[in-house]
C-alpha cells in the first residue's frame, strides 16, 4: 500500500506467516465469515474455486461475450462481464486456466488470487451494472448543520486517539499551516476559494468550475459522512467494487471499520477535494467531486478484478482524474513470463486504456518502497494473501512491474518531503515516473506528514506516496476546470510543463530525472 503510518513503518502491515494450529484457527474463523456474511461468499461444494479473469482477444463487447461462453463451456461460472475491455470474471475450479488458454480467440488466461474460496460471490440485486447510478443521498440541510457537527468534533478530538490499526488521530486542524498545499503554489488563496472578502489567486478556477469537474478515488471507500467532504462525494457516481462487480447500492463505497486498512481512502480524498471552509483541512481542489469507489474486498485485498471494475466505472461516469494510491494484490509486482501475471497485467492495461481514452488522467503511486523501478530488485511480501507460509523471496527483473502505476499512460507520482528532498521510502527510476508531490515525512508528525481526513469525522497525519499521488489528482481537476475542453493526454501535459517550469534549482531538483520525473508539482494557472 502507498502509504507510511507515523511511527516510520509501513502502514500496511506485513502478513504473519500462521502454521500449525493457527492455520487452523485462521480457517474456522473464516468459515465464521462465510457463514455469518462479512465475507460475500456463500457456503459451496467444499471444492476450492479460484477468481479468474479471461480476457478475448477481441476488446469489445463481442470479445466479452466470448470470453463468458467460453469460460461456461470450460466449467467457470461467470460472475461479471467487462464488455468494455473484451474480459469476464469467472470463478471455477480444476484445470480451467489451462483448458481455456487453448481456446481459439482466448488471448489470455489468469487467477486473480493464491488462495481459494469456497464458493463464487453470492448474488447481489443490482450488482453488475455500469450503467447504475442515481442519487440516494438526501444532501438538503447538511451545510446548515455542518458547523454544530465540527464543535462536537473538535471537542471529542482534543486529546490524541488510535484508530484503524494504529493509525493516531489528531486534533481539528482549522485549515493551519497547508504546508503541502504552499509547495503546490496553492498556499493562502486557493483554487475554489468562496469565503467572504477572499479571491483566488489570478487564473485560478472558481468553486463553481471546479464543481463540473469528477474525478474518481479508488481506494478503500470514502466517508462521505465526513464534514469536509459531505459536498464533495457524488452518490450517483459512487460505487463499491470489492468483489469486482459495481455495486451501486446506497452506503457502498463506504469504508468497512472491520478491515485493515480502511481510512486510507478518506484520507486521500480529503487531499484530493476537502471543502474549504475554515474548519479540517482544504484540498487541492476544493469543490470538485469525488467518486468514492471502493477496491478495498473483505479480506483486505485489491485484487486485479477490483482495479479494472473501478477504472470502468469511474470511465464510464466522466471522471477527468482517476487516483489509485495502492498496488494490486496479491503479487506486489507482476511479472509477465507467468502466464496467470501477464493476465492481470493485460486486463488492468485494458482498463486502464479504457479510461484514457474516455477522457481520464489515470494516477498511481509509484510505492513505498525505496526501490529503484528501473532496476532489479527483491520482493518478499508476494503473494500476500496466503493464510500460511513464508512469501516467496522473488529477484526480479525489470519487467516486472507495479500495477497500476507503471502501465502506459500512467501518472506516477513519487514523494517529496516538507524541504522538497525525496523521500527516503519513495520508489524511483528515472523513466518509471512522472511527477513528484507532496508526500511528507513520516518520523516529523503533523509538522512534516500530510494531515487529511479521517473517518468519524477525525483527522489523521500520514506520509507516503499514496498522499503524493492525492495531489496530483487534484492538480488534475485544477486543470480541467481552467481547460474543460482537454482530454487525458493535454491534461498530463500541462502538468507535466508546470511543474517543469516550477522545478525550484539545486542538487535534487529537477536534474534528478529519477526521483522527480518532469518535476515537482505545481497548480497550473
Amino acid at each position: 500500500m502507498a502509504q507510511v503510518n507515523p511511527s516510520g513503518g509501513p502502514a500496511r502491515a506485513a502478513r504473519r506467516r500462521v502454521r500449525g494450529p493457527a492455520r487452523a484457527l485462521l480457517a474456522m474463523l473464516l468459515t465464521a465469515l462465510v457463514v455469518g456474511g462479512a465475507v460475500p461468499y456463500v457456503s459451496g461444494s467444499g471444492r476450492p474455486y479460484l477468481s479468474y479473469l479471461v480476457l478475448a482477444e477481441q476488446e469489445d463487447a463481442a470479445g466479452a461475450a466470448l470470453a463468458g461462453a467460453e469460460s461456461r463451456a470450460a466449467g467457470g461460472q461467470v460472475v461479471q462481464e467487462y464488455p468494455q475491455i473484451g474480459a469476464v470474471l469467472a470463478y471455477a475450479t480444476g484445470g480451467f486456466a489451462g483448458t481455456l488458454r487453448a481456446r481459439p480467440g482466448i488471448a489470455a488466461v489468469g487467477t486473480t488470487r493464491t488462495e481459494p474460496v469456497v464458493a463464487p460471490p453470492r448474488l447481489l440485486d443490482g450488482a453488475g451494472d455500469f450503467a447504475a447510478g442515481t442519487d440516494r443521498a438526501d444532501r438538503a440541510g447538511r451545510s446548515s448543520t455542518d458547523h454544530a457537527r465540527r464543535s462536537t468534533d473538535s471537542a471529542r478530538r482534543d486529546s490524541t486517539d488510535r484508530q484503524d490499526g494504529g493509525t493516531v488521530t489528531v486534533p481539528d486542524p482549522s485549515e493551519g499551516d497547508p504546508w503541502n498545499l504552499a509547495m503546490l503554489g496553492g498556499a493562502g488563496a486557493r483554487a475554489g476559494d468562496t469565503s467572504t472578502g477572499i479571491r483566488g489567486p489570478a487564473g485560478a478556477p472558481t468553486a463553481d468550475a471546479l464543481h463540473k469537474v469528477l474525478v474518481a478515488v479508488l481506494d478503500s471507500g470514502v466517508d462521505d459522512t465526513h464534514p469536509d467532504l459531505r459536498a464533495a462525494v457524488d452518490p450517483k457516481a459512487s460505487v463499491s467494487c470489492a468483489d469486482g462487480r459495481p455495486d451501486a447500492r446506497s452506503g457502498s463505497w463506504r469504508p468497512d471499520p472491520g478491515v485493515s486498512e480502511s481510512g486510507h481512502g478518506t484520507h486521500v480524498a480529503g487531499i484530493v477535494g476537502a471543502t474549504r471552509d475554515g474548519h479540517g483541512i482544504t484540498g487541492v481542489a476544493p469543490g470538485v467531486r469525488i467518486a468514492a469507489v471502493r477496491l478495498l474486498g473483505p479480506l483486505g485485498q485489491y485484487y486485479a478484478e477490483n482495479i479494472v471494475c473501478g477504472m470502468l466505472w469511474a470511465a464510464d461516469h466522466g471522471a477527468k482524474a482517476i487516483n489509485n494510491s495502492y498496488f494490486a494484490d496479491p503479487w506486489k509486482y507482476n511479472c509477465p513470463e507467468d502466464q496467470d501475471q501477464a493476465a492481470l497485467i493485460a486486463a488492468v492495461g485494458r482498463a486502464s486504456g479504457y479510461a484514457q481514452r474516455k477522457g481520464a488522467v489515470v494516477v498511481a503511486s509509484a510505492g513505498n518502497d525505496g526501490q529503484d523501478l528501473g532496476a532489479t530488485r527483491t520482493d518478499e511480501r508476494s503473494p500476500n494473501d496466503r493464510v500460511s507460509g513464508p512469501a516467496r523471496s522473488r529477484y526480479l527483473g525489470t519487467e516486472c512491474i507495479r500495477l497500476p502505476g507503471e502501465l502506459p499512460g500512467v501518472v506516477t507520482v513519487t514523494a517529496v518531503n516538507r524541504d522538497g528532498r525525496p523521500s527516503g521510502y519513495s520508489n524511483y527510476g528515472r523513466g518509471r515516473v512522472s511527477l513528484a508531490a507532496p508526500g511528507g515525512d513520516p518520523d516529523s508528525g503533523p509538522q512534516g506528514a500530510i494531515v487529511s481526513d479521517w473517518p468519524g469525522g477525525q483527522y489523521a497525519a500520514l506520509a507516503g506516496t499514496s498522499m503524493a499521488a492525492a495531489h496530483v489528482t487534484g492538480a488534475v481537476a485544477v486543470a480541467a476546470a481552467l481547460h474543460p475542453d482537454y482530454g487525458s493526454g493535454p491534461l498530463a501535459a500541462l502538468l507535466a510543463g508546470t511543474a517543469a517550469a516550477a522545478c525550484p534549482p539545486g542538487p535534487y531538483a529537477c536534474g534528478a530525472r529519477q526521483y522527480f520525473g518532469a518535476g515537482l508539482l505545481a497548480l497550473p494557472r
